[in-house]
C-alpha cells in the first residue's frame, strides 16, 4: 500500500478475465461519472481475447487515468494486487459487467461514505451499492425481484461484490485483503469480515449488473448451486468447493448449468469420510439451513410485495419482522439444527437422484 498522500479520491479496482466484449462499454460508462477524480485499475487474470489490448486502445480518450495490473488468475489476488497499486483515498471493488445509470454515483457514494465515517468516528465503514440485475429473461422477473430486495439487506450472506465494494483505505487494511486462497466467495468472506470489525451502509445510487450468468446458466440451477457453496463456505468445507474448478466457469466457456456433477462430487467426498465426521457435517449443515429459515419469512414478504408492484427495497417486511421477535431463538436451537440436519441430507439425495434421472 503507498503511504504518501493520495493523488485520486478514489480508486476503482476491476477484475477482469477475457472481458473484450464488454470492457469498452464498461470504461465508456465510468467516462461519464462527474464531480469525483479517480483512477481505474484494470487487474488482469491472464485473458486471452484481447481484453487487455482494448483498454489501452481507449485509455487516451478516457478523461481518467488506468492501469493495468497483471496478476495470474484469482479474482481475490488480482483485487489485492490491485489495491496495492492503487494511489486512491478511498477503493471501489467492481465488477466489469456493471454500470451506473446515474453519472453521479460514484460522488454521491462517496460523500455518504465520508459522512457515515465522520458520524461513526473510527472510520470503519464499508458501503455496497444499491444491486440491480440487467436481465432480457421475461419469464423469471420474481427471481431478480427477490434478490434486489435481498441484497438490500443488512444480514449475513447477502452482501456480495456485484453490489461493488467502497471501502476507505485504512479500513480496507483492517478488514482485508481478500483471502488470497479462495478461487470464488472471496467477497462473500470479505463481506463477513467487514461486518465483524466495523459496519455496512447501503448507498442510496444504483448499480446496475449484467444477469448474463443466471440467463446462460438457467436461474434456478445457478441458485440451487449457490446456496449449496454458501453452506459449504459457512461450514468450513473450502477443501469441498476446492475439487470443484468448474464450479464457476469463465464467462465465455459458460453454458446451461448441470447440478449433477456437483452433486455426485459431494457426496463421493463425504463418502471418503470417517463416520463422524459425515455426522459432523450434516449436523454443520443443518444448523445452517436454520440460521437462514428466515429467508422463508422474507420470501413472503418480497412475494406480497411483488404482487402488489411496490418498487424494489420499498416494501414492509411484516413476515420478518414476526420472524426476528419470535422465531429466531426457536430455530437456534440445537434440536431443530438436528431436525434440519435429517431434512437436509434427505433433500441432497432427493435433488441428486432428480438431477441423475432428468439430466440436470
Amino acid at each position: 500500500m503507498p503511504t504518501s498522500a493520495p493523488l485520486f479520491e478514489l480508486s476503482v479496482v476491476v477484475p477482469v478475465l477475457n472481458e473484450a466484449a464488454g470492457i469498452a462499454a464498461f470504461l465508456r460508462g465510468l467516462a461519464a461519472q462527474q464531480g469525483v477524480v479517480f483512477e481505474v485499475l484494470v487487474c488482469d487474470g491472464d485473458s486471452g481475447d484481447g481484453t487487455l489490448t482494448t483498454v489501452r486502445e481507449l485509455t487516451d480518450g478516457l478523461p481518467f487515468a488506468v492501469q493495468i495490473v497483471q496478476k495470474g488468475r484469482g479474482r481475490a489476488q488480482q483485487m489485492n494486487a490491485g489495491a496495492r497499486a492503487a494511489t486512491g483515498e478511498y477503493l471501489l471493488f467492481l465488477h466489469a459487467d456493471s454500470f451506473f445509470p446515474d453519472p453521479f454515483s460514484l460522488c454521491q457514494a462517496l460523500s455518504c461514505l465520508r459522512q457515515a465515517e465522520q458520524k461513526r468516528g473510527n472510520g470503519r465503514i464499508a458501503a455496497r451499492f444499491s444491486l440491480r440485475f440487467q436481465h432480457r429473461d421475461r419469464g423469471a422477473p420474481f427471481f431478480y425481484y427477490f434478490a434486489e430486495c435481498k441484497a438490500r439487506l443488512d444480514r449475513p450472506g447477502c452482501t456480495h461484490g456485484d453490489q461493488g465494494f467502497l471501502v476507505g483505505r485504512p479500513f480496507f487494511t483492517v478488514a482485508g485483503p481478500f483471502e488470497p486462497s479462495c478461487m470464488i466467495m472471496e467477497d462473500t468472506r470479505f463481506a463477513e469480515t467487514v461486518r465483524t470489525r466495523g459496519q455496512w451502509i447501503l448507498l442510496p445510487a444504483e448499480l446496475v449488473t449484467s444477469a448474463r450468468r443466471f440467463e446462460t446458466e438457467g436461474p434456478a440451477v445457478r441458485q440451487v448451486l449457490n446456496m449449496m457453496l454458501m453452506t459449504l463456505n459457512a461450514i468450513g468445507r473450502e477443501d469441498f468447493i476446492g475439487e470443484m474448478p468448474e464450479v464457476y466457469a469463465v464467462q465465455y466457456r459458460a453454458g446451461r448449468l448441470r447440478l449433477f456433477p456437483f452433486l455426485d462430487k459431494i457426496q463421493r467426498l463425504l463418502k471418503s469420510l470417517p463416520f463422524r465426521e459425515r455426522a459432523r457435517f450434516w449436523f454443520a449443515a443443518g444448523s445452517f439451513v436454520c440460521l437462514n429459515a428466515w429467508q422463508i419469512a422474507f420470501f413472503l414478504d418480497v412475494r406480497g410485495n411483488f404482487r402488489q408492484g411496490i418498487p424494489v427495497g420499498l416494501g414492509k417486511t411484516p413476515c420478518l419482522d414476526h420472524f426476528d421477535r419470535c422465531l429466531t431463538t426457536v430455530f437456534s436451537s440445537k434440536p431443530l439444527a438436528v431436525l434440519a440436519a435429517g431434512l437436509t441430507f434427505l433433500s441432497f439425495h432427493i435433488v441428486r437422484l432428480l438431477c441423475r434421472f432428468y439430466g440436470w
